[in-house]
């Protein structure tokens, strides 16, 4: 079901409710931290072919933590953009110990 939001706040208290359980939230934070070291990689080995499984690595973590564990529709499919805001802004508030994944 797609609801609207007005802010990214708004959103992004949703958006952990839809990420309840501790593994669709390793899940989330093991593809985005694969997604920046792809990016890392194809930065210094000067190949931007490798871009191309940045969105697999992603949306293939996340997508299997909502599948297996969560067993919820993701959030992407609704709100796209702020749903890859709210990955990034998940995955620093975890880094800050403010999302626990144990």
């Amino acid at each position: 079901m797609k609801r609207d939001f007005v802010t990214f706040s708004e959103f992004y208290r949703y958006y952990l409710t839809q990420h309840s359980t501790i593994n669709c939230r390793r899940m989330h934070f093991v593809g985005t931290l694969l997604v920046i070291m792809d990016l890392a990689f194809a930065l210094i080995q000067h190949n931007f072919w490798w871009l191309i499984w940045a969105p697999f690595l992603g949306y293939g973590c996340a997508w299997l933590g909502h599948g297996l564990f969560e067993k919820n529709r993701p959030a992407t499919f609704g709100h796209p953009i702020w749903s890859l805001i709210g990955d990034g802004r998940m995955f620093w508030d975890t880094l800050r110990s403010y999302l626990r994944l144990r």
